[in-house]
């Protein structure tokens, strides 16, 4: 009884007291812990049971949130963002809908409060997924080359699969593959990425071809009276003494002939001649028009000329020449006398240079500067003025030189 008088004595004392601990234990936890803001972007997934619906109007990928969490919960989002946001269209056929956007925030990471989402519902037209059959058909665009004609167009599948949004694939009229033969000279096998089109043949995107691709081919052959033939540059004359050409080149390499006799182009050797070109005297590099001597009744189809590329280059060979060595840098009051007088030079270059070559372009110096009285052995150095001859070695390498007082015995250079 006295527990009962003192409970009901001292009750709003004991409130009051567990009230005020409860007060300073939240605004220790606040303090230590504190609420902030922050803005969040979390991915928007779409809740889906059914495979044979979807979406028409576009989605958007991600959800904007404002929260508003303890300090230690806004550091843990930060780090792996577990926050998603989802659309739920279980159950849903085909039509328009505001469906609510939620957030779903684990468990552990309450207390989270939302003050901000956008967007908090969307509004999304849903269509049906339909399919439809539909027969490939393969477009050919431009012309082969000239002579040639086309036939037998084959691909290996007939018909084509359309799935997508029924919207879209009731758009569809066409599954077609465009094959462009322009300039074509011979049979073309080639895989064709297929397209869809509607009525007004334009591409109808957002749906799925089943085949993707076909095989094409389109054999392309030469007409009757027509042959692709090479071109064979005729010469006359010599180029230049010392000089060969290495190369004839026309342009172009082949010409399309036509007849309309097909026998007579059939009798070609594979090839027609040119107009002939005279090499005498060429020396360098030559470019030319020639016309093509062709059989009474063929003719050329296009240009009846070529441009024509010859490149002559000189024969180059290597000969031995002897050349006095020249003594320079002698010092003044010195004589100096070389053992041998002369050395052999080997040299390589083109013929002409070489059949006119001077005693002044090539020459055998020693350098004597700074050497004293004394017995020297020097290696000579060879001065070659054409720029288009090397020289390849020297006999003897080295020479003597027997510096005296005295007059100069050789004069200096």
């Amino acid at each position: 009884m006295r527990l009962l008088r003192w409970l009901g004595t001292n009750l709003t004392s004991l409130i009051l007291s567990l009230l005020l601990a409860i007060v300073i234990w939240a605004s220790a936890v606040t303090s230590a812990n504190p609420n902030i803001e922050a803005e969040l972007t979390v991915p928007l997934e779409v809740i889906q049971q059914t495979t044979d619906i979807a979406i028409v109007d576009l989605l958007p990928e991600t959800v904007t949130l404002k929260i508003l969490a303890p300090e230690s919960i806004i550091l843990q989002i930060e780090e792996d963002n577990p926050l998603t946001a989802n659309i739920n269209l279980t159950g849903i056929e085909a039509g328009t809908y505001l469906f609510p956007v939620l957030v779903r925030i684990p468990d552990h990471l309450k207390p989270i409060r939302i003050l901000e989402q956008n967007p908090k519902q969307l509004k999304l037209k849903i269509s049906n997924l339909i399919s439809k059959t539909l027969q490939i058909s393969i477009q050919v665009e431009g012309e082969p080359a000239i002579g040639y004609k086309t036939s037998g167009l084959e691909w290996d599948e007939v018909l084509a699969t359309v799935t997508g949004l029924e919207t879209k694939v009731d758009d569809v009229a066409a599954v077609v593959g465009i094959l462009d033969i322009s300039d074509a000279s011979g049979t073309i096998s080639k895989e064709l990425t297929l397209q869809a089109h509607d009525e007004n043949g334009d591409l109808v995107d957002a749906i799925t071809l089943t085949p993707d691709i076909v095989r094409v081919n389109q054999v392309i052959s030469l007409q009757g009276g027509y042959r692709n033939v090479a071109v064979n540059v005729t010469t006359e004359g010599f180029v230049e003494p010392g000089y060969r050409f290495t190369s004839i080149t026309p342009a172009p390499p082949t010409v399309m002939v036509f007849s309309e006799n097909p026998q007579l182009v059939e009798q070609l050797p594979g090839y027609v001649n040119t107009k002939p070109l005279d090499l005498t005297g060429v020396d360098g590099y030559l470019e030319t028009i020639l016309e093509l001597d062709l059989p009474n009744g063929v003719t050329v189809v296009g240009d009846p000329t070529v441009l024509v590329q010859v490149n002559v280059t000189a024969l180059e060979t290597t000969m031995a020449i002897s050349r006095e060595i020249e003594i320079i840098g002698l010092l003044p009051g010195l004589s100096a006398e070389v053992s041998p007088k002369q050395v052999s030079v080997r040299i390589m270059g083109p013929v002409p240079i070489l059949d006119n070559l001077t005693l002044r372009d090539i020459r055998v110096v020693v350098d004597l500067t700074n050497l004293e009285i004394g017995v020297h052995t020097v290696i000579p150095t060879v001065e070659i003025l054409p720029a288009d001859v090397i020289w390849e070695d020297i006999s003897p390498t080295t020479v003597e030189i027997v510096i005296e007082e005295g007059s100069t015995s050789t004069t200096d250079s």
